[in-house]
Order: structure tokens, then C-alpha cells, then sequence
């Protein structure tokens, strides 16, 4: 009788072990993230490997949360189409309630949760002096993408304040990661308020040209205003001469 209720002991034990390592690969344990679970086999399995582990091509995904899985669904940055390119903003292939069940899947190995910015609760100028000081190195001050070694800093006009927050929190390819003690969440909330502002900027008068400063500027003298002074002189030097 001790034997067998030894046996039981030892096998409730090892249960109870292998339940725990199950949860810490990351079993699922919603109907959401089972539905993720079949939807990281077809799409990320390829390079991420079982369990999210990682592989030669593609980082561990153990610990990233629903903030690194949020982010990178939402914008199209993944899955990727081509291996070792810089991920882009592309139309998106999965819907929201499969993104919402990988993303339930990847939470499932832990790590942080998405981010919720309160953007109202911001100031403009605060966050463009924030920006001018943290982002407009790579982005520009305008938010408009730009040029750095090895890669392109994309725009920010269809970066939802969300995408902005997740951004800032887990610096995707060569963004540097701000923690919340380099920004804090109200400051960036400033950010995300300012993004929104560059995204939809004040128009007082006359052609924006895409507000990116003075060399559009100069090429519509040269090539329209330029070209319609020169018209205009001939025409009146024609008549001048009849």
C-alpha cells in the first residue's frame, strides 16, 4: 500500500514539474492563444522554432510579451517576406483576430504586457523638445524618416500612438530601447501627442509641399515659378515688338 501510494506521490510530483515547464515554454492556456499557437506554426515556426526558442535567422521570442509581438504584427513588419532585410511597414497579411491570437500566443512565454499611451495627457511642446532630443537624429524633427548607416529610419505618419509606444519601449532593429527611466510614460505621452501633431500639422496658408522644409521649396521656384517668369517675359516681349 505505501508503495503504491508512493508510486502516486511520484507521479502527481512529476505532473505537477512538467506542468510548470510547460507554462514556462509557453503552453497556451486561453482558446486564443491555442488558435496562435497553430498560426506561429504556419507563419513564424520557419525561422522562430518551436517553443519560440530562435534560431540562426530569427531571435528568441521567449520574454519579448505582447509588446514586441503587438508591434511588430500590427505594422506589417512581420512576418517577414524576405530574410535578412530590414523590416517595413507593409500591408498587413493576418487580421486582428488572428494577430490577436499570436500575439496571445507569444504573451503566453511571458514578458510585457502593450503598452496604453494616454496622449491627451501630454503637452506638444514638451514632446517635440523630447522628440528633437531622442528621435529626430534618425526621423527627422518633422517625423518624416531619414538616413542613418545600415538602415532607414521610416516615417511616423501611420504610426498609430500605440505603435509610437511600443516603439520607444522595444526599439525595433536599430532603434535604441527607452526604458522608463530614460522616458518616463508621461513624457511619453508628450511624444506620442507631438507624433499625432506632426502627423496633421497646421496649415496657416498658402502650399504645404509635405512640410519638410526649404529644398522643395526651392525646387518649385526653379521648376514652376521659374519656367512661368521666363513664359511671362516672352510673351510681353512679343508684343513689345508688334
Amino acid at each position: 500500500m505505501r508503495a503504491v501510494l508512493s508510486l502516486a506521490v511520484v507521479a502527481a510530483a512529476s505532473l505537477l514539474v512538467a506542468g510548470s515547464a510547460g507554462a514556462a515554454l509557453g503552453t497556451p492556456r486561453s482558446p486564443l492563444a491555442v488558435r496562435g499557437s497553430h498560426l506561429y506554426g504556419q507563419y513564424c515556426l520557419g525561422c522562430h522554432r518551436a517553443n519560440a526558442a530562435g534560431g540562426p535567422d530569427a531571435p528568441s521570442l521567449q520574454g519579448v510579451g505582447a509588446l514586441a509581438a503587438d508591434f511588430y504584427l500590427r505594422t506589417g513588419y512581420m512576418p517577414l517576406r524576405h530574410l535578412g532585410e530590414q523590416p517595413r511597414r507593409q500591408p498587413l497579411i493576418l487580421g486582428d483576430r488572428q494577430i490577436r491570437a499570436l500575439v496571445a500566443y507569444i504573451a503566453s512565454f511571458g514578458g510585457p504586457p502593450v503598452p496604453q499611451p494616454e496622449p491627451w495627457l501630454g503637452d506638444v511642446s514638451k514632446g517635440q523638445a523630447l522628440f528633437a532630443e531622442h528621435c529626430a537624429g534618425c526621423h527627422q524633427v518633422a517625423a518624416q524618416g531619414g538616413y542613418v548607416t545600415g538602415a532607414l529610419p521610416p516615417p511616423l505618419d501611420e504610426a498609430t500612438p500605440q505603435q509610437v509606444a511600443e516603439a520607444v519601449r522595444i526599439g525595433p532593429y536599430v532603434m535604441p530601447r527607452f526604458s522608463q527611466h530614460a522616458i518616463s510614460d508621461r513624457q511619453l505621452d508628450a511624444i506620442v501627442r507631438y507624433v499625432e501633431s506632426a502627423q496633421h500639422p497646421e496649415n496657416p496658408g498658402g502650399w504645404g509641399i509635405g512640410f519638410v522644409g526649404p529644398v522643395p521649396e526651392g525646387l518649385v521656384t526653379w521648376f514652376i515659378a521659374m519656367p512661368l517668369l521666363i513664359g511671362l517675359c516672352l510673351v510681353i516681349g512679343t508684343r513689345f515688338r508688334t
